[in-house]
């Protein structure tokens, strides 16, 4: 059996699946989706995406469909959760455009997951498989041999690919093949999720804008999403983890998080008592990437969360994996090369500043959960820095 020309198994069909597909799609790649779920979704609520990201996607021409679904904030506001006083403000909004050359936007999650969808599925980009699973048989020269495994019960197919992709997440099956016998760690944080109805808000809390509350071992994040209709909340604080973290999504108890917030300014406070129902996700991570061996081996690559799992800190989980699928199209390109060759490519264009995004964020979550004189040489800084403090140009303008 011999492999298809340009054929590329992509496994996981979340965002960063679906942006490897497109992006490798342009680039004259025949890729064929894997996801094991029953249908193509998304979990979670919003999330944030900086100008490095919106200028990717609005390269594909996608420009016009999340224009339907993104709000596009107007500053983010740091404020203390106790005191509620403003400790700093980033103009976002047409700064952003006027700076960087591209919107600083938020959108839900599902989302951004439809908007990909949609177009794979219109322009034909990607074959798509659900309740799907494979193995690896082999990874030789002539490509890569894995079995796949799927619905109706028992069905099993052989298939060789010249490229494969593990696009599948922090609990990757595809990661053993690259960096094996590794897991990912668990940081003794947890985040609350919610996503609140605008109008269940008193008009006062209705917010323009991204609000970041910080304060002693805790935060909050919050602003609107689905084009300013609905409020996505976050709160993370220490705490231990639920026993079991692969299911992520467990039912949480409103009253460990209000006593772990402590004493709250008003403001925060109505906002959180809003809120009828959250979500627990145990925070995991897996330690800076060391090097190009850790995000490709031979014929397979990793994409996103499934190479670097990163803590929400800076707000880049999503648009890290969205970078690695275009600069992924942009060495499928060279045709010229062995596949192995394209790949160690991807993987030395990428693996320093994943890494580098990786310790921003570790060390962002250091910052917004200081205690004591450290948080007030903290706020005093933000007071006489402001925006050149907050501001990021070397992400925001790209890789």
């Amino acid at each position: 059996m011999d492999a298809v020309k340009n054929s590329i198994l992509i496994v996981g069909g979340g965002i960063g699946g679906l942006a490897a597909a497109l992006a490798c799609a342009t680039q004259g790649a025949r890729p064929h989706v894997m996801e094991r779920a029953a249908e193509f979704s998304e979990v979670g609520a919003g999330i944030q995406m900086g100008p490095n990201v919106t200028r990717t996607l609005f390269g594909w021409g996608l420009e016009k469909p999340l224009q339907e679904v993104i709000f596009t904030p107007q500053q983010l506001n740091v404020r203390d959760t106790q005191s509620g006083a403003v400790l700093g403000v980033l103009r976002l909004g047409e700064r952003s455009l006027a700076r960087y050359g591209a919107p600083y936007v938020t959108i839900h999650r599902a989302d951004l997951h439809q908007v990909l969808l949609n177009k794979v599925l219109s322009t034909g980009a990607a074959e798509l498989s659900l309740n799907c699973e494979i193995d690896l048989l082999r990874d030789g020269e002539e490509g890569i041999t894995v079995n796949g495994r799927g619905l109706p019960e028992g069905f099993f197919e052989t298939l060789q690919t010249e490229a494969m992709v593990g696009a599948d997440g922090l609990w990757s099956a595809t990661r053993q093949y690259v960096v094996p016998k590794t897991q990912p760690r668990v940081t003794g944080l947890l985040a609350y999720r919610a996503l609140l109805p605008v109008q269940d808000l008193p008009q006062k809390l209705r917010t323009q804008d991204v609000t970041v509350w910080v304060g002693p071992r805790v935060h909050a994040v919050m602003y609107p999403v689905r084009r300013g209709e609905f409020l996505n909340l976050v709160a993370i604080v220490h705490g231990r983890p639920p026993e079991s973290l692969e299911d992520w999504d467990h039912a949480a108890n409103k009253r460990d998080l209000d006593l772990a917030m402590g004493q709250t300014h008003a403001d925060l406070k109505e906002v959180l008592a809003a809120v009828k129902t959250w979500s627990l996700w145990p925070l995991c991570d897996r330690p800076p990437v060391q090097g190009p061996d850790e995000m490709a081996k031979g014929r397979i690559a990793l994409l996103g969360d499934a190479a670097h799992p990163m803590r929400p800190f800076l707000a880049q989980g999503a648009g890290m994996a969205i970078e690695d699928a275009a600069e992924l199209g942009a060495c499928w390109a060279r045709a010229e090369l062995p596949v192995s060759v394209r790949w160690q490519l991807y993987a030395k264009a990428r693996w320093a500043r994943n890494a580098k995004v990786q310790q921003r964020a570790i060390r962002n979550g250091q910052i917004f959960h200081l205690q004591g004189p450290l948080r007030w040489g903290r706020d005093l800084a933000m007071k006489n820095l402001g925006e050149s403090l907050m501001d990021v140009p070397w992400l925001y303008k790209g890789p």
